[in-house]
């Protein structure tokens, strides 16, 4: 027997689009605010990571993708921005553009191999390839090897802002990161995103309706992968440096721990994920290798007692969408 569901419990779409509106301006006052309260490049690293989050979730929470090597468009979209800026002498909005059609491109290959398949097979073939592409970074001579790509400057954006100042390149960062996030709200609220939710929640069905699954889950992989070595450029910029770490398949890690802790399947949740992870790196950074203990045990709990998440607990608990 079915269950019926009162309609009266359920929350309209004006109350979800105030409930999703004041959750946005509650978020962009904190980044306002932030700069003259926390230290501007631990928030910028935030908002890089954010970033990276949020793109993630648009595959995994959305399309019902694991992907386990995002790491690979995050960290050469690194690399490409950090080589065109310090190498060719690019100005930072060129560097971006290229690393984040870099990251398009690599996005394109990887998918149209990986998505043939599902589930443990779909998600073992993106750590196979990010793999390959950490093992090329690591002999490659243009990516400095384990030194990386040390010293990259930041430039003047367009000619006229100077990014080597920390609240210009503060505000810079945060602009894109909203324009990015902006756009992934724009897709998930789409036509589009409404066929990959129904991808994500019974495929066979939404073939039998026409669509053509593969094709839907491609271009939200390659969006995915693009938005991926968006955040990734501008973390290299933020820290004028580009590194194995950016690549390496802990990467892949770190972006799902944050997906999940915040939330997977709703808006706000990898922000609110990446600000936890990054803020227990920074502010737990004294206790050396623990932090990796305490991440755990954190990580553990929030599965146990928060199984939608931070944001998706929250979201349930208000009977809004977050």
């Amino acid at each position: 027997m079915e269950r019926v569901l009162d309609p009266s419990v359920l929350p309209s779409r004006r109350e979800t689009g105030l409930s999703l509106g004041a959750a946005f301006a509650v978020m962009l006052a904190v980044f306002v605010v932030g700069p003259f309260v926390l230290y501007p490049v631990f928030l910028m690293k935030a908002l890089c990571f954010a970033l990276f989050a949020c793109a993630f979730n648009l595959l995994i929470g959305y399309v019902g993708l694991a992907s386990f090597g995002h790491a690979m468009f995050f960290g050469w979209a690194s690399y490409v921005a950090a080589y065109a800026a310090k190498s060719w002498g690019w100005p930072p909005e060129l560097a971006i553009i290229a690393a984040t059609a870099a990251a398009a491109v690599l996005g394109l290959v990887a998918g149209g191999l990986a998505i043939r398949r599902q589930g443990i097979y779909f998600a073992m073939i993106t750590l196979a390839l990010s793999q390959m592409m950490y093992f090329y970074a690591l002999q490659a001579k243009f990516t400095g090897g384990e030194d990386g790509i040390q010293g990259v400057p930041r430039g003047h954006l367009f000619g006229l802002f100077d990014l080597s100042r920390e609240m210009t390149m503060y505000v810079f960062v945060l602009v894109v990161v909203l324009a990015g996030f902006l756009l992934i709200y724009r897709i998930i609220n789409s036509p589009f995103g409404e066929v990959l939710k129904a991808i994500r929640e019974n495929e066979q069905r939404a073939i039998s309706l026409g669509y053509n699954t593969e094709r839907y889950k491609l271009v939200a992989f390659v969006l995915s992968a693009t938005l991926a070595g968006l955040a990734g450029s501008l973390n290299a910029l933020v820290f004028q440096l580009a590194s194995l770490t950016d690549v390496h398949w802990t990467m892949s890690g770190d972006v799902l721990l944050m997906t999940l802790l915040g939330g997977l399947g709703t808006v706000f949740g990898p922000v609110v994920g990446a600000f936890v992870v990054i803020g227990m790196q920074n502010y737990l950074a004294p206790f050396g290798q623990w932090v990796l203990v305490i991440q755990g045990t954190i990580f553990v709990v929030c599965v146990l007692v928060f199984r939608r998440g931070i944001v998706g607990e929250l979201a349930h608990a208000l009977r809004v969408r977050l």
